[in-house]
């Protein structure tokens, strides 16, 4: 673990202390949704995880009755693709983040009859890099993620620098992340980011076939050219 990383686990390390509202703002989550998460009543049985600590990695054979390859939806929505992906590959695990209350509520009614299917409510960025073992995602999925299409929000786009290492870590060596977007300065903005990290190589996203999301549903409803890379993690030359 590199010094950066251990001042980041220590600081982490209190936030198990925090009270829910100040734990939410550090997290970017209402106050009222972690209240809500960790009431006792809420989605009894359901295939929504809350772990037991925010500094901790997921314990991934305990939350999926099989062991079997990993893939992340990385801000899963109301959960319509990652269901039909699921169904679609019965033999893999997979686990949806979502950071919104309502969304979360949503994919988890679709999935209570899947089996392989787990949902966890939480800020994507932070999932990937603290809560996610090394080496323990095959894939993940990157989907029409917020563009913030004003220049000055720029700075909140989710791929950066560091949210690709994070990706990298977590990924298995070969593993994947599949990316999606509607808007073409962004597309080019995570190329440049990609090429500029040697544990990725681009390869063709274009002959996978993949269930629609409901936003490529919509941009394709609208005409809308859909820009798609795929980032293979791959040994880099020392």
């Amino acid at each position: 673990m590199s010094i950066l990383d251990n001042a980041a686990h220590d600081s982490f390390r209190l936030l198990g202390l925090l009270r829910p509202p100040l734990r939410s703002f550090l997290l970017s989550v209402p106050a009222r949704e972690v209240q809500s998460a960790h009431c006792p009543d809420s989605f009894r049985g359901s295939p929504i995880i809350e772990p037991e600590s925010l500094v901790e990695r997921l314990d991934l054979e305990t939350i999926f009755p099989r062991n079997a390859p990993l893939h992340v939806d990385l801000g899963c929505g109301d959960g319509t693709f990652l269901c039909a992906l699921a169904q679609r590959m019965p033999e893999k695990n997979f686990l949806g983040t979502e950071r919104l209350l309502g969304r979360i509520r949503a994919a988890a009614r679709k999935a209570t009859t899947i089996g392989n299917m787990r949902l966890l409510r939480m800020e994507i960025s932070y999932a990937v890099r603290y809560l996610l073992s090394p080496t323990s995602v095959e894939t993940f999925y990157l989907l029409f993620p917020d563009p913030w299409p004003k220049r000055r929000h720029w700075q909140r786009r989710i791929v950066n620098e560091i949210f690709l290492g994070a990706i990298s870590q977590a990924l298995v060596r070969g593993g994947t992340l599949y990316i999606a977007t509607d808007r073409v300065d962004y597309f080019e903005k995570i190329k440049e980011i990609a090429q500029a990290n040697p544990d990725f190589a681009a390869v063709d996203f274009a002959d996978i076939d993949l269930p629609h999301t409901k936003f490529e549903r919509k941009f394709r409803a609208q005409d809308a050219t859909i820009y798609r890379l795929e980032l293979r993690k791959v040994s880099p030359v020392r």
